[in-house]
């Protein structure tokens, strides 16, 4: 009953008309926004995660580690939120926690198979980045979480934000700043919240998801929000959620 109580009040407070991405990123409701959930756990965590199928939710490891129960947020047509169960959760074996809290690269990556196919929404492709990725390209980044530090209650509507690779980006970590601080300054990232959250890259036929939001710091580094945004890049992984689809019966 306590865990109930916890997941009903979460979704109560990301009900609330708010923002998301520090700094100012774009509030959107089309397009691939549409593919873009809300994760929220009975230990009062909530995450940001993006429907790749009906039924398949792909987000982040360290947002649904065992020993909790998780649930999707939907908004239905009048807008009321409504919890949605979570039959599966599948974590990339590779996954390690000290590795991710320490901002180094690791497998932060997880599957969730819903009981239902999620209604209204959009479902988006799951590629991986262009190699080589350069220092300066461009990426897409997408989340439902808190747009002021500490303040849950200033998350809950999905903004969107376009950010570039600094330092030296590869297959296993990429580092996205704001083009207009870069990173030395508060200006728009991810934030609490927004963990899980679609990265874009753009293509001719539309923008093809390639990573997922894992981390984040304050400007040069320190501890908060709108410096860098660690992002977990799908090259490594997306034969592991292929695979993890097809066995539950899913076709991406």
């Amino acid at each position: 009953m306590k865990k109930l109580a916890t997941l009903i009040t979460a979704a109560l407070l990301l009900a609330t008309p708010a923002y998301a991405i520090v700094g100012g990123g774009t509030p959107q409701t089309d397009g691939a926004a549409r593919a873009v959930v809300t994760i929220v756990g009975s230990r009062g965590n909530f995450c940001t995660g993006s429907l790749i199928a009906p039924k398949l939710v792909l987000t982040v490891a360290h947002c649904v580690q065992p020993g909790a129960d998780y649930k999707i947020v939907d908004r239905g047509v009048d807008g009321q939120p409504q919890l949605l169960n979570v039959r599966t959760v599948a974590i990339h074996p590779n996954f390690n926690m000290q590795a991710m809290q320490a901002h180094r690269a690791t497998a932060d990556v997880a599957l969730l198979q819903l009981e239902i196919p999620l209604k209204g929404k959009s479902t988006v492709p799951v590629g991986a980045p262009t190699i080589p990725i350069q220092a300066g390209s461009s990426f897409v980044v997408a989340g439902i979480g808190v747009t002021v530090r500490g303040d849950g209650k200033s998350g809950g509507v999905t903004r969107v934000a376009g950010l570039v690779a600094t330092g030296q980006p590869g297959t296993l970590q990429i580092r996205l700043v704001d083009p207009v601080t870069n990173g030395v300054r508060d200006g728009i990232g991810a934030c609490t919240g927004d963990s899980g959250g679609p990265v874009f890259e753009d293509r001719p036929n539309g923008p093809v998801l390639v990573g997922v939001i894992s981390w984040s710091t304050g400007p040069n580094g320190a501890a908060g929000c709108g410096g860098l945004t660690g992002v977990t890049p799908l090259t490594l992984y997306r034969d592991w959620i292929l695979r993890t689809a097809r066995g539950w019966g899913a076709t991406l």
